[in-house]
């Protein structure tokens, strides 16, 4: 058995995978980055409302580039959403708890004041969850797409690598880098071998959302870390696939 530890990840080819790649080296493992997300913006703002909600760190970056502020007040679904707020200079007035669309939800209707509007600013790819829950709640909620996500070309390589059995470890950050996978594994006509290549490594995604969708397509997940963060995916798939832990 190998002592190596080569693991998948698929962070969009930005400072996201440079970040991802290096943090999965000082943990010790041999990063192998396959970019399954590239972003298309469309140019939109967020539309006026007493409350804008973000929904990923890309989200604030668009809208800042088009020198939109938020008129109300900004919810952001984590930290690094939080983060890349502050660091534009706008205040964000709330963070859920639980760093997801539920967690969104369960926070904003218990803080936005009756008759307030929502604004939900984000991908195209967001979850019904969202905007569902939201209006279930009776909160009068719309929303605008900043950016579209789309696989890039040339994705794949590490299917190919799942097929051959070379990944100890992959990390999923969302259900959308399982499908583009998915899709990139059928595309190269590896897509079985690729899932059942998977099967002998250690799978991390980032929340339940995510896991649901692997799990769907017949991969087997073995990490979905409490808290909804790359930095404790990696951590946790990595301490997992380690070889003194598999030996165990």
């Amino acid at each position: 058995m190998t002592s190596e530890v080569r693991a998948a990840v698929f962070r969009p080819d930005d400072e996201r995978i440079t970040a991802a790649v290096e943090l999965l080296e000082s943990l010790g493992a041999t990063p192998v980055p396959d970019p399954m997300l590239a972003i298309e913006p469309t140019g939109a703002t967020p539309g006026a409302a007493d409350w804008t909600v973000l929904t990923s760190k890309t989200g604030v970056e668009l809208a800042a580039a088009s020198d939109w502020s938020p008129a109300g007040r900004l919810a952001c679904i984590g930290p690094a959403t939080a983060d890349a707020a502050r660091e534009v200079g706008w205040t964000v007035d709330l963070v859920p708890e639980e760093y997801s669309s539920a967690g969104l939800v369960d926070a904003l209707a218990g803080t936005v004041e009756p008759d307030a509007t929502v604004e939900v600013a984000r991908s195209d790819h967001g979850s019904a969850v969202l905007l569902d829950g939201l209006r279930d709640a009776g909160i009068e909620t719309t929303e605008t797409v900043l950016y579209r996500l789309v696989r890039p070309a040339g994705a794949g390589e590490s299917a190919e690598r799942a097929a051959a059995g070379e990944l100890e470890a992959a990390l999923f950050t969302s259900s959308l880098t399982v499908d583009h996978f998915l899709d990139a594994a059928s595309e190269r006509g590896v897509r079985e071998a690729a899932v059942e290549g998977l099967g002998d490594a250690v799978v991390g995604c980032i929340g339940e959302p995510t896991a649901e969708t692997a799990r769907d397509h017949g991969i087997a997940v073995s990490v979905v870390p409490e808290e909804a963060t790359f930095e404790t995916l990696a951590t946790t798939v990595v301490e997992r696939a380690a070889p003194t832990h598999r030996e165990e």
